[in-house]
Order: C-alpha cells, then structure tokens, then sequence
C-alpha cells in the first residue's frame, strides 16, 4: 500500500522541495536564458555602431543610429532580466531550507 505524502510529514516535505526546486530551476534557466538574448542584442548593436553605413558615391560616412532599432527589445528583456530577478529572489527567500541552485545568474534589482 503506497503512503500518502500527506499521510507521512516528512514525504510531504520531500515533495514540496521538489517542486520548489522545479520552479527555481526553471527560473534559473529563464533569468539565463533572457540574459543570453540581451548579451546578442547589446552585442548586435555594438557591431553596427561600429560598421556604420557609408555612402561611397559622396565619400561621407553617415553613421546609424541602430539603437533605436533594438531599444524595445533591450528594454523589455531588461525589464524581464529584473521581473524574474524578483521572482527568484522570492522563491529563494519563501523558504530557508530549500537548496540553492547550483548555477545562480546575476540577479537584477528590479527597475534597474
């Protein structure tokens, strides 16, 4: 006869670390993840600004302003960055025995 996890206190526990644990990876990975995208679109622009455009029929060099192209995307995942950044540091904070993970991004503070 299989035991309940409510039936037996300390399988009850067993399971909700393992849940928390699920939901702290998985905001790991997303707080990793979003970084990643926000390191290529910081680098993206980078490369542009530095290509520029030129104009050789004139011989001016005009440079473009890429970052208007790219600013909602680097606002919105930086916001993201920040949003999850809260998130994990509430499921950390929710519950002192839980494990850290064993790879923790650089968490945002929010509105940063």
């Amino acid at each position: 006869m299989q035991i309940a996890a409510g039936d037996d206190p300390v399988r009850a526990r067993d399971v909700e670390n393992a849940a928390h644990d699920a939901v702290v990876d998985e905001l790991v990975r997303l707080a990793e993840h979003v970084q990643n995208s926000l390191r290529l679109v910081e680098r993206t622009i980078d490369d542009e600004a530095v290509t520029g455009y030129i104009h050789s029929s004139i011989d001016i060099v005009v440079l473009d302003d890429v970052a208007p192209r790219y600013g909602r995307a680097v606002a919105a995942l930086r916001a993201c960055d920040a949003r999850l950044g809260d998130a994990l540091r509430a499921q950390l904070d929710s519950d002192q025995n839980a494990r850290l993970p064993a790879r923790l991004p650089a968490l945002s503070a929010h509105g940063a």
